[in-house]
């Protein structure tokens, strides 16, 4: 399969071209228009500092369908005890610097690169990316942003530092997303931290019906808070 360069116009061609890795196109930018539309085809953007644009809709698709949380033992006790206070949406640009910052000093890289915090930023300005924030003692210990879309919620990274901090966070947004009827969180990535929570692999064209169902719900806009 060719991989497509994409020009000014704010297209994608179908997620079922991409290569056998998830590779789809290379090029464009990272426009609030482009972003949100790739993210409502099931293609999410991914490379390197020095490197083009690569879109990317891998095959098979880790998710986590909500309502299959699994949460450890010793995390449910943390989370009981209160050890952490938890908030969304206020200090988002803090916690994506963070998370790029963590990738770095893991990996010698990483794929959050300035151009990324600036889409993301906007796009949480604009009321579609969105951060839960994991505190203790008054200290962002950490936390995970993602974009959201009707009842779909696109996970994109996570820190820590402090033990737990950054699961009390992803646990405590599974438990709100449910509250408000979220069918669906795309992870991306298969990792197996992730699947330690409940999350699954499925085929692509699986998930494309059900990202085009959970995209017929009205997308939750704005900052969002705990209920």
């Amino acid at each position: 399969m060719p991989i497509y360069r994409l020009s000014d116009k704010i297209i994608f061609p179908p997620p079922r071209l991409a290569e056998d890795n998830g590779l789809l196109a290379i090029g464009g930018d990272l426009s609030e228009a482009r972003l949100l539309l790739a993210y409502s085809m099931g293609i999410f953007p991914w490379y390197s500092e020095g490197d083009p644009i690569l879109w990317w809709s891998t095959d098979p698709r880790l998710v986590l369908f909500p309502e299959d949380l699994k949460v450890s033992r010793s995390l449910n006790q943390t989370l009981r005890k209160g050890a952490f206070n938890i908030t969304f949406d206020t200090a988002f640009e803090e916690v994506i610097r963070n998370c790029a910052s963590v990738h770095s000093k893991t990996n010698g890289g990483t794929w959050i690169t300035e151009e990324m915090l600036e889409a993301y930023i906007n796009l949480h300005h604009a009321g579609h990316a969105h951060s839960v924030e994991s505190w203790f003692e008054g200290r962002l210990a950490g936390g995970l942003y993602g974009v959201s879309l009707g009842s779909i919620f696109f996970g994109e990274s996570m820190f820590t530092k402090k033990s737990d901090a950054s699961k009390a966070a992803f646990v405590t947004l599974v438990k709100q997303l449910i509250k408000w009827n979220f069918k669906l969180i795309d992870c991306q990535m298969t990792t197996p931290h992730l699947k330690s929570f409940g999350a699954c692999e499925i085929p692509r064209s699986v998930f494309m019906k059900k990202l085009k169902s959970a995209l017929n719900t009205p997308t939750k806009r704005g900052n969002w808070e705990l209920s």
